[in-house]
Order: structure tokens, then sequence, then C-alpha cells
């Protein structure tokens, strides 16, 4: 029979080895010596820990990547004249209290000043080129890089690209630089590992870790929005700093962040590196970048459209506006067409048409694939040269619509423009003259004002053509192609029931 003693020396040998088995889980996992083990289960019936709790391997450490990388991410300090903010004077212009309000409150006559803003770039060749976000250097009058060992370097701007937020910086070292290779984003997993490093806050280096958290992210900042969207820290300052996969390779370029407070709370955003080695080979080669222009505005087709235009799912690019003598319009594009190919790359929204015809060069000759009442249409069109003052009939830019239904009183144009509304002239169709308070037609959001210009794809031309095309559709869904301030659109509408 064992004495106390031996029995409170036992209790605590077993409870050593339990606590050996709850640090496991942690990585650190200790196993008392196989005799002891054995001996101790023949006194005390214990299991061995090590039948029940297999060390974790420790989570692999960032700390060779970042060191591998982090002497070609480099800091960004754009300079630029600010001028002091204006205050209005609420005396007389000229008189002595005007002129004492000017000297004390106003500025109006003070000098500028120098702003400088602070941001995150890297080096992609030995050379000398920095790849950062346009917005770091946009409007600056001086631009400094400043190397990982303190060196700083004046920089020239190469190119800007604000469409897609990148710009091209070049500094002379005198000597071969360290750089980064830009990876393939498209072999970015959602899940993936991925190492964010720049200059938050000014603070310097700076390394954060996390994962990509989604893919093709849209953002709104432009027609061309495909982010990836990653947990890993991102602050003012990291604009413009690469973004790492666990080999080294940049797969993004940190460029904003969404954040109620103004600091991070895990939802970053990165250019994908594919669309950055496009874009910067072009600044590299020309200082700009050129897209290729179709001159046609689109918008996306909800389920309600997809109805009214028997598409049969909510798929493809709608055609809203065909600008005239564009390639559009001599390719036979038509408004109410969807759009659902170029060449071989299947358009599933407005942003996969105005990406697949800007990665085209200006004068391509390919094909759209869109649907028209029901059939297949497949037109050659050759794209022309995107130019910065067409923005407004990018292809794929996204028109906002109202979630439209029935419920209106119609006017002709000509009684309109009599009232002084402002509809170009030799517009057809039929004036939204009222809204019912309560209709489908206000909760929808259609308006005084709006020109209903067809009905699905038959144009209309006065009020009573309009309610007899509406009456006649079939289904219980149709499309109303609007006119509201200068802009068409097409607006799906539920057809009220028929009595």
């Amino acid at each position: 029979m064992s004495t106390p003693s031996k029995r409170r020396r036992n209790a605590a040998f077993a409870a050593l080895l339990m606590a050996g088995t709850a640090l496991g889980g942690t990585g650190l996992w200790f196993a008392a010596p196989q005799a002891a083990q054995a001996q101790d289960a023949q006194h005390q019936g214990a299991i061995n820990p090590s039948a029940v709790s297999a060390p974790r391997a420790a989570l692999p450490g960032f700390g060779d990547l970042v060191t591998q990388v982090k002497p070609a991410v480099v800091t960004i300090t754009a300079t630029e004249n600010a001028r002091p903010e204006q205050t209005s004077s609420p005396f007389p212009e000229g008189s002595p209290q005007d002129r004492m309000f000017r000297r004390y409150f106003g500025q109006d006559d003070g000098p500028s000043r120098k702003a400088q803003a602070l941001g995150s770039g890297f080096l992609i060749d030995a050379e000398g080129h920095v790849v950062t976000n346009n917005h770091v250097v946009d409007g600056a009058t001086a631009v400094t890089v400043t190397l990982e060992d303190g060196q700083e370097l004046k920089a020239e701007i190469v190119g800007r690209d604000p469409r897609t937020d990148l710009a091209l910086l070049k500094v002379e070292a005198g000597k071969p630089l360290p750089f980064l290779n830009l990876g393939d984003s498209d072999a970015a997993r959602v899940g993936d590992w991925v190492v964010a490093v720049g200059n938050p806050y000014g603070l310097g280096g700076t390394v954060t870790a996390g994962i990509v958290s989604a893919r093709g992210r849209d953002i709104h900042s432009g027609p061309y929005d495909d982010f990836l969207q990653i947990d890993a820290s991102i602050n003012r300052g990291n604009s413009g700093g690469p973004l790492f996969a666990q080999d080294g390779s940049v797969i993004g370029v940190n460029t904003a962040i969404f954040s109620p407070s103004g600091g991070s709370v895990g939802i970053g955003f990165a250019i994908p590196s594919n669309m950055v080695k496009s874009v910067v080979a072009q600044l590299e080669a020309s200082g700009h970048v050129q897209r290729g222009f179709l001159g046609a505005t689109t918008q996306p087709v909800d389920a309600t459209l997809a109805e009214a235009l028997s598409l049969g799912k909510s798929e493809g690019a709608l055609v809203a506006q065909v600008q005239a003598n564009s390639p559009a319009s001599r390719a036979g594009l038509r408004p109410g067409d969807v759009v659902t190919a170029v060449g071989d790359t299947a358009v599933k929204s407005p942003r996969d048409l105005a990406r697949a015809v800007a990665d085209l060069a200006p004068g391509t000759e390919t094909s759209l694939t869109a649907l028209r009442e029901g059939s297949t249409e497949r037109l050659k069109v050759k794209l022309a040269a995107l130019q910065e003052d067409k923005g407004a009939g990018l292809a794929g830019e996204e028109q906002r619509q109202g979630h439209a239904r029935l419920g209106v009183g119609l006017a002709t144009v000509e009684q309109a423009q009599h009232a002084g509304a402002d509809i170009p002239a030799g517009t057809k169709g039929a004036v939204i003259a009222q809204v019912q308070p309560g209709s489908p037609a206000e909760d929808a959001g259609l308006r005084p004002g709006d020109v209903i210009l067809g009905v699905g794809n038959k144009p209309v031309q006065s009020p009573d053509q309009a309610v007899s095309t509406i009456r006649s559709a079939r289904g219980d869904a149709l499309a109303l192609q609007i006119l509201r301030d200068g802009q068409h659109a097409y607006v799906a509408v539920r057809a009220p029931q028929k009595g």
C-alpha cells in the first residue's frame, strides 16, 4: 500500500505531465523521459501525453523574407506649394478693418508655403525605377526617394496614370540598386499569407502581415477597379508600398483602406501586380498609358432588367448610350444591346467590359458579342484611343439607376420645353410630368423631368405611344430607356397588373 507522501509525489508528477499536454497546443510541448513515463503508468495508470497530443509545427516567421526584400522598399517625400487657407473678410474691401482682418486672419496676401506628403514605393530594377501611387506624387514640385540606408535621392517622375493610381519614378544612385520582382497576382488565393512593407505615419520601414481576404474588389475609385483585399495593417503612408507573397515577389501595390476612423481596421486594398506590370511597362516606354476606346456607356444588369430584356441571367454590360461617330456606333452597337464578350474574353459586368477594352491597344480590331432582342449578334469593331477628356463616355462606366416601376403622368417634349425644361432640341419621347406619391415610380426614384425614350428596344416618340407600348408589353417586367440630365440609362420596371 502506498504511503500518503508517495501518493502526493505521484499526483504532482501527473500534474506536470498534464501541463506538458496543455502546452503542446501552443507548440511549447514538454515530454517526460520514457522511463519515468513507464514507471508512472505502472503506478498511476497515466496516459502517455505523446500518444494524444503530438507537437504542432510553429507558424513560419517572415524574418527571412523581410531581410531579403526590405532594402528595395523606399520612402517617398513629395513637396508641393500650398497656399494658406483663405478666410472671407466681413468688412468692406480695402477698408482699414478689412486690411487688418486679412493681415491677421485672412492670409490672402501671405506667401505660399511648402507642404510635404509621405508615401512608400519600391525599386523594380537596378537602374533606379521606382513604383508608387499616383496620389502620392500628384501635384508635387519635387520628389525625394529615401533608401533603406538613409540615402536621399532626387527623383524624376517618368509617368503617371491617374486611372489606376500608379506612378513611375527614376532615381540616379551611381550604382546598381537592389530591386524586387513583380509576381503573378492571379496566383494569389484567398487565405494566402501576405506581407506589407511601407512607411506608415512617417515611422519608416514597417512590416505588417495578414492574408488575402478577397479578390476582384470594386471600391468605386475608377472603371478598372480589381483590388486585392487584405487584412495586413495598411495606414496613411503605406500608399505605394509593396505587398509580398511568401516567395518574396510583389503581388500588389498597397493603395487604399476602408476605415471609419482613419486608421487600419483590417480592410486594405492593393492593386494587383499583373495590372501594375502592364501600366508600368507603358509608363517606362512613353510616360503615359494608351487604352482602347469603345464609346459606349453601359450599366449593370440586375434581375429585373434581365427579366425585362429576356436575358435568362443577370450578366453582361447593358448599353445605355452609344456616342456618335465612335467605334461602337460604327460597329453597329445599339442602346439595349447587352455585351457578353470582347473577343474571347467573357463580359459579366460593365467593369469586365471596361478592362477588356482598356487592355487592347488603340487601332486593335476585335469582335463584340451582344444579345439583342433574344438573338446573339457578333459585331466587328476597331478601337480608337481613349482620350482623357472622354472619361464620360468610357466603355463600362456605370450609370446610377433607380429601381424603377410605373406610376407617372406624361407630357410631350414640346410641353416640357415650353415650361422651361432643359431638354436637347430634337429629342423624341415622353416626359414624366408627375410622379404619384406613394407609387412604385416614387419608390423607384423616377422623377419629373425624366424623358422616356424607349420601352425595351422599341423607341417611343410621344406619351400616347409610350402608354400603348407599355400596355402591349408582355411579362411582368419591362425596361424603360430614359434621358436624365443629359445621360441615357435603362431602368427596370415592374409592369402594373392588367385588370
